[in-house]
């Protein structure tokens, strides 16, 4: 899907009564409405949707019913990304994901920020800043991910984060505020016994 408005970067603009990206949120949570109520097994509608909706999708891409955003065209998804029930992204910014990709039940990815000053704020005024998430990212079950932030390559984001600043690569977070806690390291392959390895 080709967008009809851009939303500027790094600047308050007029988000909240805009009548174009009003109309254009309504033409995408129709899509997700219509997504979220096909048959879980049929694959081919929901790839069809999907592939309308969002602005890049990879092979092997599985966004498991519910799912909301908020013009589909800002996110962009690598192969292998599977989210579980119930992912939220308000992507007036770009909001991409790598390859490998998981993310649990009840994450919200939100690019948008409402003006601090309450006068702007009645006007309708917000920001939006870009999403990025890197490859083999796993982000435990409701953890929020803020506006401007990037998680990095091959790093796990811990259940119930809330992701405030950008992680590095290569690193377990997790909190509220979301802080480094430990590199993942070699020790981390043999933490668990693999079914049927001796």
């Amino acid at each position: 899907m080709k967008p009809k408005a851009k939303v500027p970067l790094n600047c308050l603009f007029q988000g909240c009564y805009n009548p174009e990206l009003e109309a254009e949120i309504r033409k995408c949570k129709d899509q997700c409405y219509r997504y979220n109520q096909l048959n879980p097994n049929d694959l081919e509608a929901q790839r069809k949707i999907l592939s309308g909706l969002l602005g890049r999708m990879g092979e092997n891409v599985i966004f498991t019913p519910p799912f909301w955003c908020d013009y589909g065209y800002n996110i962009s998804v690598g192969d292998f990304f599977y989210s579980n029930h119930n992912l939220i992204i308000t992507d007036g910014a770009e909001v991409t994901f790598g390859n490998n990709v998981f993310i649990a039940p009840n994450c919200c990815f939100t690019t948008a920020e409402h003006a601090i000053d309450p006068q702007q704020r009645r006007d309708g005024l917000e920001i939006a800043k870009p999403i990025t998430v890197g490859n083999n990212v796993w982000i435990g079950a409701g953890a929020t991910v803020l506006a401007g932030v990037t998680i990095g390559d091959n790093s796990v984001i811990g259940a119930g984060s809330v992701v405030t600043k950008s992680i590095p690569s290569g690193v377990v977070a997790v909190g509220v505020p979301c802080k480094v806690m430990r590199k993942i390291t070699e020790e981390d392959k043999n933490r668990y016994p693999v079914f049927g390895q001796d």
